[in-house]
């Protein structure tokens, strides 16, 4: 099994709660959701933010349950407020 990088970047409310630079490591195979459970795990304080963020790849809206089978950029896009 091979193992991946995954780059962490975050947007919005969440980005200030997450490290500036931020990189997981995983098996290939894994879900996004398996990334957001381990980000959980090392910043609790995430969790109640991190529910409520899109995640997206390049410029493309992923569902949680995507594999991942590269080294890639995950992108954590917080809710907007607006009128």
């Amino acid at each position: 099994m091979q193992t991946l990088k995954i780059k962490i970047e975050a947007f919005g409310a969440i980005e200030r709660i997450l490290p500036q630079t931020l990189e997981m490591l995983c098996s290939s195979g894994q879900s996004v959701a398996d990334v957001l459970d381990q980000v959980v795990q090392d910043y609790p304080e995430s969790n109640p933010l991190l529910q409520r963020c899109a995640c997206a790849m390049g410029e493309d809206i992923i569902p949680r349950k995507a594999t991942l089978e590269k080294d890639s950029t995950l992108v954590l896009l917080s809710p907007v407020a607006g009128g």
